[in-house]
């Protein structure tokens, strides 16, 4: 493999001074337990009826979980469902209060993490705007002026005197979100609001968490969205059944929740035993061609073949091979899959040799290749995940957009008489 690029060197240079700051959020020994009844009872007459003690069965949400965030982070949280994810997040807020440990937290918080929560149905968006911002602590004059700003950026100045009970659900969201990101906290918790409104207001929302990536606020992003870990996140952190189970740079951690979703077969051990770190196949290299020679760098139209080396360490049936290249903004560019020259099954020991000669279209920039290996045809079933096998520069004319086109443009020209 390549050595790191200078993408890479950069987030993780910006996550080792960013994790060199002061503590804000310090959790220790944090345990939750709800008790959750075995016979429901529906209805009074039940209740009355019923002479037996009701049972309840133990579900332990949070065991013994520890962990700092420094100012400035972006911190993220992972997670299979029923992990105790949303729980912690409830503890940080005060929504939910620890059975024991402790939570230590230095600055004004806002939560984001319930659809509506802490809005008033009843209440106009310019009602619940002022009271949101009093409930933050700002006098009732600072929060009335900052209602403009909200409004604007959820593109509901229109709406501004409807009650909320008759927005849309799609409305309510980015009344909520705008409030979140107008507010003056230095602590945002946020679970899984990545994917708000329509595909416009999704673009508005990730160009405010570059902004807050980039500031001294401190961000706790919930989310499932591994691709939203490792391109906004400094640091992550991957829990299961309720214990920390690691915490780290966010492409080790997004490889862990991947390899714990999909890689524990019938018979193999905890997928996040030390044990099972090797992977069904592994990559033994990766290089870029161009001229019939390896290059770290290329120029704009020139040639360019990818080439890869992959070995089996287990039996795998129908797999399948991809590989997707990503610009220096952690933006998807390109990506291809190679099923239908590959065997039936991989055995222990086989080698693949991978050859691709692919049109180079990239515009000027730096590019990292990402590589998947998938078992029976099937996507989910995920054997190998690499975010970063090799990096790779493309020099030449800069240009608009993320590639450039093959043009054959023709122009007619029909005037009138004067």
């Amino acid at each position: 493999m390549s050595p790191p690029t200078d993408q890479a060197t950069t987030q993780g240079r910006a996550a080792t001074d960013r994790s060199a700051g002061p503590v804000v959020i310090e959790a220790r020994g944090i345990d939750k337990t709800f008790q959750l009844p075995i016979n429901k009872v529906n209805s009074l007459k039940e209740q009355i009826t019923t002479f037996h003690r009701g049972e309840y069965k133990r579900l332990e949400a949070l065991r013994d979980v520890s962990f700092d965030i420094h100012r400035g982070e972006f911190f993220g949280i992972v997670g299979r469902n029923g992990s105790g994810k949303s729980t912690l997040l409830k503890v940080l807020a005060s929504i939910y209060a620890a059975d024991a440990g402790r939570v230590r937290m230095a600055g004004r918080l806002a939560p984001f993490i319930e659809l509506g929560v802490g809005f008033n149905q009843e209440l106009t968006a310019r009602e619940n705007v002022e009271l949101n911002g009093v409930m933050m602590g700002l006098e009732r004059r600072e929060a009335r002026s900052r209602l403009g700003a909200v409004l604007e950026f959820a593109e509901l100045e229109e709406f501004v005197d409807m009650k909320l009970k008759n927005y849309s659900s799609g409305m309510l969201v980015r009344l909520a979100f705008s409030v979140m990101i107008q507010s003056d906290a230095e602590i945002l918790l946020i679970d899984e609001v990545l994917a708000v409104g329509d595909a416009s207001f999704q673009q508005k929302c990730a160009d405010v968490f570059h902004e807050i990536r980039d500031s001294d606020r401190t961000v706790i992003l919930v989310t499932h969205d591994m691709g939203a870990v490792e391109h906004y996140c400094h640091r992550a952190m991957l829990l299961h059944d309720g214990s920390v189970r690691a915490v780290g740079e966010p492409g080790d951690i997004a490889r862990k929740y991947l390899r714990l979703n999909f890689q524990q077969a019938p018979g193999r051990s905890d997928p996040l035993d030390p044990e099972s770190e090797i992977a069904d196949v592994i990559i033994n290299d990766v290089w870029i061609e161009s001229g019939g020679q390896r290059v770290t760098s290329l120029e704009r139209g020139e040639d360019l073949r990818l080439c890869a080396k992959l070995e089996a360490k287990r039996d795998v049936e129908g797999p399948q091979v991809g590989f997707v290249f990503t610009n220096i903004d952690g933006v998807d560019v390109a990506g291809f899959g190679i099923p239908e020259n590959l065997p039936e099954r991989l055995r222990a020991g086989d080698r693949l040799r991978i050859s691709a000669a692919i049109g180079n279209r990239f515009l000027p920039g730096r590019y990292v290749v990402k590589c998947w290996v998938h078992r029976n045809l099937n996507l989910a079933d995920l054997v190998l995940y690499s975010p970063h096998v090799l990096d790779f520069v493309v020099f030449g004319r800069d240009g608009a957009g993320v590639v450039f086109l093959d043009q054959d443009v023709e122009v007619e020209i029909d005037r009138g008489s004067a």
